[in-house]
């Protein structure tokens, strides 16, 4: 179970989080505290520990995409989790939805996976034809139906 579980990491990482652990602590790690040191420890520049990632997603404004974002990572996590979660509800139900979806992505991008937020869809042209005199009726006629 060890095995599979580290298998995401690099060797190195696994050593340096087993030296801060044996460092740290008088016993033997749990390979929950293990996996928890990998991650503290393989941790790619730049990505914030989770709470700064909550508080960073919480407090950036509308358009959530055309702003700067430390890490892509805390944007993708506040997509997924859902911008009307992280601003409408209490933290203790928002940030562990967060925090879930953040340790996906930084997951991810520990095992070399290159994270972007990708740019917003354009909207399609609009078609050169203009509609006739009688489909413009048409149209109007129905929405009279639908306002009668």
């Amino acid at each position: 179970m060890w095995l599979n579980k580290l298998s995401q990491f690099s060797a190195e990482t696994i050593c340096g989080a087993a030296e801060k652990i044996i460092a740290d602590n008088d016993y033997l790690p749990t390979l929950h505290k293990m996996l928890e040191a990998c991650r503290q420890v393989g941790m790619p520049k730049g990505l914030p520990n989770p709470r700064n990632a909550y508080i960073e997603a919480c407090n950036k404004p509308s358009p959530k995409l055309s702003q700067d974002w430390s890490h892509a990572a805390v944007y993708l996590a506040g997509r997924d989790c859902g911008w009307h979660t992280l601003g409408n509800e209490v933290e203790r139900k928002a940030f562990p939805l967060f925090n879930e979806c953040y340790r996906q992505y930084c997951d991810r991008a520990l095992s070399g996976e290159e994270l972007a937020i990708d740019p917003p869809k354009e909207l399609p042209e609009t078609a050169g034809k203009k509609a006739s005199r009688a489909e413009n009726l048409k149209q109007l006629k129905k929405l009279q139906k639908l306002v009668d």
